[in-house]
């Protein structure tokens, strides 16, 4: 019997059983497994995928919405990805029409690659700015900055949740929320007794990610990421809008270097809503 041809395999939404499945296609296309990220974005987003009849999947990728359930506002577009062997044969390109169709009138996002931006431009999606990959072992040298932290509790979530709605623009408590068992580190940062920041250090493979980076401004961001680093001998990695030059620099200066850059971009909304003074990393590019 013939092998339906990849343009009748149908679009199915995933879940978190296909975790091995998206971690192999992530391997498949040379990328990391980052089995921990795909957990978090299966359970906080919505898969989307394309089974492959000779086993695993053609493709996938993730949605992460933020706002009201019932109207969301906003949509993180992440982790979209085609199995090599099918690769430039119009696979992504389908599954992405889909996806932006499936999200109506919700504005989009995502941090797109220099090979997936064509695509991406094709379909409607705007420049609005880049953020800035950067990785190594942190180092502290020279003066500490001087805004105070500590490790957050329970009782400072609703602080934080209120916060970070202020700086990124629209609710996203079902993902702020994971952040404590999805991270290994969550700390705050805080003054006269009120949360001005807060950052957190996640696993991926022999890293720590920082993010999300939330902060009153550039010092209160340089001591989250120091007392984040104090406390892990990994390798520290970020994404950091590139406006924020002056962050930039610190942690250059302080072991990490640049690594890529991703396009960020959006569709439906001529910018991301919210402060982006206040907001220096997504907690992951893949959500925002």
């Amino acid at each position: 019997m013939p092998s339906p041809s990849l343009a009748d395999l149908p679009i199915r939404r995933l879940t978190p059983r296909d975790l091995a499945a998206c971690a192999d296609l992530s391997e498949d296309v040379g990328w990391p497994r980052e089995e921990h990220k795909w957990g978090l974005l299966l359970a906080a987003g919505r898969g989307y995928g394309i089974d492959d009849p000779d086993g695993g999947l053609v493709s996938a990728c993730v949605v992460t919405s933020y706002g009201p359930r019932e109207r969301p506002e906003l949509a993180a577009i992440g982790m979209v990805l085609v199995a090599q062997r099918h690769a430039r044969q119009g696979v992504g390109r389908r599954l992405m029409r889909h996806v932006v169709a499936e999200q109506g009138t919700t504005a989009l996002t995502l941090h797109a690659t220099p090979y997936g931006r064509p695509l991406y431009e094709e379909l409607g999606f705007k420049t609005t700015g880049r953020a800035e990959m950067v990785r190594g072992h942190f180092t502290l040298g020279g003066p500490e900055p001087e805004a105070t932290t500590r490790t957050a509790t329970a009782e400072d979530l609703p602080a934080i949740l209120r916060l970070d709605q202020e700086v990124f623009g629209t609710d996203r408590t079902h993902m702020i929320t994971r952040l404590p068992a999805f991270a290994d580190q969550l700390r705050v940062a805080e003054e006269d007794g009120q949360i001005t920041g807060y950052a957190a250090a996640w696993p991926n493979l022999d890293n720590h990610v920082v993010g999300p980076l939330i902060a009153q401004d550039t010092e209160t961001a340089k001591a989250l990421i120091a007392s984040l680093a104090a406390h892990t001998s990994r390798v520290l990695r970020t994404d950091i809008d590139v406006r924020h030059e002056e962050l930039l620099a610190w942690v250059k200066a302080h072991g990490l270097a640049s690594v890529s850059f991703n396009t960020v971009m959006t569709y439906g909304i001529p910018d991301l809503p919210g402060d982006w003074t206040r907001r220096f990393a997504p907690v992951t590019v893949a959500a925002g």
